[in-house]
């Protein structure tokens, strides 16, 4: 079965963009599938959030930049099926570097190529892309089979929404991926406690319908607590509202792309 891609993004920071890719990827790891999780965001909460820490020359800051390959990258998080490209501070010089090629937008989706054809290659690569268009963010899209929005349950989280889906027509329209695809929304820190999350919800399904998942991420203090011991929440908590909706959501995403579970 081919590698599947999915960035995980949105324009707006705060949205709970890193807690989806860190427990999506550690959703399907606990299927047994082979996950790659890549932390394309300079501030590094993904790799932090899994324990690790950012090393220098440890990012895909050198491959992006024409130096080694993605395979060289790829680190053990010490958990069964799941694999880590980690962050690191230089990435963020890729922003000024990237945009003197050519093709820089596509370098990531070359690095990925080779990566894919080789026998290490594993189920699905999941990418934490950093908050704003960034060069980082759009090689992302630009790479990914799949793109995958989280939207916090407040109405100025919605701006956000309406920029990476436009981003996303842009990308295909413009020919740099007539291909990717939206997996979907995922609406984030959702308190039934108040009337406010439960209107987003009602509009955000109104006007996108299907595009929706039916899995509502709610606002969990157990979330929130996981990444600063080192932990996913499935390790933390695996029996709190946040792992269990988490645990939906991976079944209700790999449904919708493809990636046979269990």
């Amino acid at each position: 079965m081919p590698t599947t891609v999915v960035a995980v993004a949105n324009q707006k920071g705060g949205v709970g963009k890193t807690t989806t890719s860190v427990s999506l990827a550690a959703a399907w790891a606990r299927l047994g599938k082979d996950v790659l999780l890549i932390d394309l965001d300079p501030q590094g909460n993904t790799t932090s959030g899994l324990g690790l820490e950012r090393a220098s020359g440890g990012s895909l800051y050198g491959p992006l930049t024409g130096e080694g390959d993605l395979a060289s990258r790829v680190v053990a998080t010490g958990r069964d099926h799941l694999s880590l490209v980690p962050s690191e501070r230089d990435l963020v010089a890729a922003e000024v570097e990237l945009p003197g090629d050519d093709e820089y937008l596509l370098r990531l989706r070359h690095l990925l190529a080779t990566y894919r054809e080789s026998e290490d290659a594993p189920d699905a690569v999941v990418i934490d892309c950093p908050p704003s268009s960034t060069v980082l963010s759009l090689n992302a899209l630009s790479a990914a089979d799949y793109l995958l929005v989280t939207l916090q349950c407040e109405y100025l989280a919605m701006e956000g929404l309406g920029e990476i889906l436009r981003l996303r027509e842009d990308l295909r329209s413009g020919g740099t991926h007539p291909g990717l695809e939206l997996a979907g929304i995922v609406l984030t820190m959702f308190d039934s406690r108040t009337r406010l999350a439960s209107q987003v919800v009602e509009e955000v399904r109104e006007h996108l319908g299907a595009s929706v998942f039916g899995t509502l991420i709610p606002r969990n203090v157990r979330l929130t607590e996981a990444p600063s011991f080192g932990q996913t929440i499935f390790e933390y908590d695996r029996s709190s509202n946040g792992a269990r909706a988490y645990a939906r959501l991976a079944e209700e995403v790999g449904s919708r792309i493809g990636l046979r579970l269990g």
